[in-house]
């Protein structure tokens, strides 16, 4: 029901209120809003924040989720806990120059209990985990929004007081439901952003606890101010926009504890006027509890700082465009368009996409650019708060557009190129905290609204309206991240020009084995980004399986020349020079390779392919085994050096080596049926059948397995189980070589055994 009472369950509030509170104008009272007690009210959130992304929980593992996961060896139990301290967020040691220097351990922390709870990499757990943090946050958010837009008042037993329970409800619940949400919820990599909002939360309503007590503004609590740093410093080490809450935190006490008027204060301080020692500023401790928040803050970054070991990472122009213009007034003209569209994804979160860089958002080069206005839009709204959050007479006003612009741009400045270069150009994941403010002045402005409408009850199913709308959309955005392909497609209506997102479109394709289409893709993707060197190497790729071997060369070439130390592309150069016999050129590809990455097995396995063109049986034997020493999991390089050794009849060593990769892959049939040749060559038949019945076992359907296996009773004299594993190669694979002569030889031989019998 939609009412305009205040809450039914505490009649007399107004009895136990402060004298404070009692001159406070009340933002619930001309608001046509749900009234709902503070546990209903925050079990309606929970439930609504749930509902808007419980469709995510069986999604797939997508996009960053592979970099951070599942290739992170961080997250598994033979990498030693100490080691998360010294790694950034993908793994890599913060100490080299290639790290992005995110320094998010306890995040990684959180993932590697899950990868060990589910025993393995199963998404469902991970999903799951992101889905109760969100509405852990959103719950919380109704205690936030409480004290933010109703102030921090206490009852005479030191109960704090909920003075908007409507306001902080319908805030709460645009927090809960807000569309640009979805990328931290549904992508498990917003782990990061979730739980560095959960502490960041948790810091804020510790810093209130520290007056609960306070009588005038007289006492407060250390222990509940330093502990308020500490709660910043862990919502750091989930991301580094968590450090942020401790200038969010001296903004409150200034405004809310302290009443100060800031231009007031502005004033005063110019005028160096002597009236200032009365303000109250040394009376009420705020420029302790601000010199401790500070002094916390600086000692939390210089240690990060020093943990970070290096300069800032090095981004490249493709991730940042705005950010290596050469001109001062094309970097920050495109920085603030930027920000207004940061601001239009608050406002109207319609077009989402996984990522906005590449093209996807054109630079502006001149004041013509008709963008231009989205900027000027942005300064004109901006400019228009900044005044009434400082001008107005209304105390009331200026401390909730104050507070609600602190918490919309403060949170964000980490991500705005003011004080370093992001590697970005707009990333959903870092408004998450910024939304508070937005969902503080909407509400707001949802306030004075229902304070000027004469039918109240209709603004009320406006905004009912918004919310319903903003819970479809999250589910049906949701349902875009439970899968790559879904992710990867929806982008193309938001980011046409974006190679990226063609780029990711094809590899998808290509991953799913449909190789035509992921051409096209890759094609467009160089096209929009003609120095796009991924997309030129895995389009080059393909081509050299189609055996579209000019072509492939052109493209790999051109790859290498743009970017000299790209390991990749110099070793699949190399398989395509091999391809063309042009074996020197191959040797020197792949060499080049190794160089720019010292460890790489697969291309000393695809050395020595090469090698063993050559016959160059040493080298070939020598580059396998430096794969295996790397990747000994290598199954590829490990039965090529079994084969090699079998092939030149070294047979003790090909067993030897064999037994030793069987030991490392006991599982891998392809290794079975190559030692299992080797054994039978020496006859140790009851042992190589057994590995044949084991490989046959793993891989039931492959025909040479049967071949082989049937050989071997051919040779062992078992010539009815030959004949049964014979037949059942043929029946696999009627054009097997030398299958079918084999079978013709046993059946003659048992055609006169049977003549010799009768």
């Amino acid at each position: 029901q939609i009412c305009n009472q205040h809450n039914a369950e505490t009649p007399n509030l107004e009895q136990v209120f402060h004298r404070m509170a009692q001159t406070e104008p009340n933002l619930d009272h001309d608001v046509s809003w749900f009234l709902l007690p503070s546990y209903w009210a925050k079990m309606v959130v929970a439930f609504i924040s749930f509902l808007c992304f419980a469709n995510s929980y069986d999604g797939d593992f997508v996009f960053d989720d592979s970099e951070a996961i599942i290739n992170n060896k961080d997250l598994r139990a033979e990498t030693p806990l100490g080691d998360l301290w010294h790694h950034d967020f993908w793994g890599s040691k913060l100490s080299s120059n290639t790290s992005h220097k995110s320094y998010r351990p306890l995040t990684v922390l959180t993932f590697r209990i899950n990868y060990l709870f589910a025993g393995g990499f199963y998404p469902v757990g991970f999903h799951v985990i992101n889905i109760i943090l969100h509405c852990t946050i959103s719950v919380l958010m109704v205690d936030v929004f409480s004290i933010l837009l109703g102030g921090l008042q206490f009852s005479n037993k030191g109960r704090r007081l909920n003075l908007a329970p409507k306001t902080s409800l319908l805030a709460a619940l645009l927090f809960a439901v807000h569309p640009v949400h979805t990328e931290c919820v549904a992508g498990i990599v917003g782990r990061a952003d979730l739980l560095c909002a959960l502490f960041f939360l948790l810091s804020f309503l510790g810093y209130c606890k520290a007056f609960r007590e306070n009588k005038e503004g007289h006492n407060f609590s250390i222990f509940w101010v330093v502990v308020s740093v500490i709660l910043g410093a862990i919502a750091m080490l989930c991301k580094e926009q968590g450090i942020t809450i401790l200038g969010l935190n001296a903004v409150f006490d200034a405004l809310v504890i302290n009443k100060l008027n800031v231009l007031e204060l502005i004033q005063k301080l110019l005028r160096k006027d002597k009236s200032l020692e009365n303000a109250g500023v040394l009376r009420k401790g705020l420029l302790f509890r601000i010199t401790l928040l500070m002094s916390g803050g600086a000692s939390i970054l210089y240690i990060r700082w020093r943990i970070m070991g290096t300069g800032p990472p090095a981004f490249t122009e493709v991730d940042n465009p705005a950010s290596f213009a050469d001109s001062l007034f094309v970097r920050a003209i495109n920085y603030n368009y930027y920000y207004s569209l940061n601001a239009w994804l608050l406002l109207c979160p319609w077009w989402l996409c996984f990522d906005w860089s590449m093209g996807c958002i054109p630079l502006i080069k001149s004041v013509s650019d008709w963008r231009i206005i989205a900027l000027a839009a942005l300064w004109f709204c901006l400019i228009g708060l900044i005044c009434q959050a400082l001008c107005s007479e209304d105390s009331h006003k200026r401390r909730i557009l104050t507070l609600g612009l602190g918490f919309l741009i403060i949170p964000f400045l980490p991500a705005s190129n003011l004080f370093f270069r992001v590697g970005f150009v707009i990333a959903e994941r870092v408004i998450y905290l910024p939304s508070i403010g937005y969902c503080i002045l909407f509400t707001y402005g949802f306030s004075l609204l229902s304070k000027q409408a004469k039918k109240k009850k209709i603004l009320a199913v406006a905004v009912l309206g918004i919310l319903l709308i903003n819970v479809l959309r999250c589910a049906l955005r949701s349902s875009q991240w439970r899968s790559e392909e879904q992710l990867f497609r929806s982008a193309l209506s938001v980011c046409p020009l974006n190679a990226k997102v063609h780029y990711n479109v094809g590899k998808n394709l290509a991953d799913k084995g449909n190789q035509s289409a992921a051409i096209k893709y890759y094609r467009e993707a160089v096209r929009l980004n003609p120095k796009y060197v991924h997309a030129m190497n895995n389009l080059g790729n393909i081509l050299k399986e189609r055996n579209e071997l000019q072509e492939a060369e052109e493209l790999l070439s051109l790859a290498v020349q743009i970017q000299p130390d790209f390991a990749a592309a110099w070793m699949n150069l190399g398989i395509v020079q091999n391809s063309l016999r042009r074996f020197e050129e191959a040797e020197q590809s792949y060499w080049t390779a190794i160089k720019h990455r010292k460890k790489y097995p697969d291309c000393y396995y695809n050395l020595g392919r090469l090698y063993a063109d050559l016959n160059r049986h040493i080298d070939a034997l020598n580059a396998w085994r430096n794969a295996t020493v790397l990747k000994p999991e290598h199954s590829l390089a490990w039965n090529n050096m079994i084969i090699l050794l079998d092939n030149t009849g070294n047979l003790a060593q090909a067993e030897a080596v064999g037994r030793e990769a069987l030991e490392l892959i006991p599982n891998d049939h392809s290794l079975m049926f190559s030692l299992a040749n080797v054994l039978g060559k020496s006859q140790k038949y009851k042992e190589s059948e057994a590995l044949f019945l084991k490989a046959i076992k793993a891989n039931p359907n492959a025909a040479s397995y049967h071949g082989n296996l049937a050989v071997l009773y051919h040779r062992w004299g078992n010539l009815d189980l030959a004949k049964k594993h014979y037949e059942v190669s043929l029946k696999l694979d009627p054009m097997a070589p030398g299958t079918k002569e084999n079978y013709n030889l046993l059946r003659r031989k048992l055609e006169q055994l049977q003549k010799k019998g009768g």
